[in-house]
């Protein structure tokens, strides 16, 4: 009798504990895990935005999205953005991934997403991530399809910027 207590308290203790782990996530917490773990929804292209959402691409390329907490339509996401980035290698801006993904091959893609670019681009992260990861990424933006318009174009150091520019020190 006191080994099917001891039995039947440790089994509602382990639910009891799966269950306030689950419901202390929120709701949808672990949705893009879950669903990248099922062999019939792990495509490259779910894949590729998953990487997107997490990486931070739209932090910088997707205007609003930092301010908005994520919540930015995926309509909207990666269009680049009018907001320069100033430091002493001049002002750089995100680029329009949508429109450059258009007019690059998945191979022209992994060359350059290897290459050392300007601040504040953590292109280092690029350069780490595995073909599969990269070609998930390329096949996700490609997917969504061109939108917006092109990016200011890079402004050497001592030019002003005619945008708004976050500066860092330096």
């Amino acid at each position: 009798m006191k080994k099917r207590l001891v039995c039947g308290s440790a089994a509602l203790v382990l639910t009891g504990l799966t269950f306030a782990m689950f419901a202390s996530a929120g709701p949808g917490a672990r949705t893009e895990e879950v669903k990248l773990k099922g062999t019939a929804a792990a495509t490259s292209v779910d894949r590729g935005r998953y990487i997107v959402k997490t990486a931070g691409c739209n932090d910088c390329h997707t205007p609003g999205y930092a301010q908005s907490g994520g919540m930015t339509e995926e309509q909207q996401w990666l269009v680049g953005d009018s907001v320069g980035w100033s430091g002493p290698w001049g002002v750089t801006y995100p680029i329009n991934l949508r429109l450059f993904m258009q007019s690059v091959t998945a191979e022209q893609w992994m060359n350059l997403a290897r290459q050392p670019a300007r601040p504040p681009m953590p292109w280092f992260a690029l350069r780490d991530m595995s073909d599969a990861d990269l070609l998930a990424v390329y096949e996700y933006i490609r997917n969504l399809g061109p939108a917006g318009k092109e990016a200011p174009a890079y402004l050497a150091p001592g030019t002003k910027a005619t945008t708004p520019v976050v500066a860092f020190p330096g």
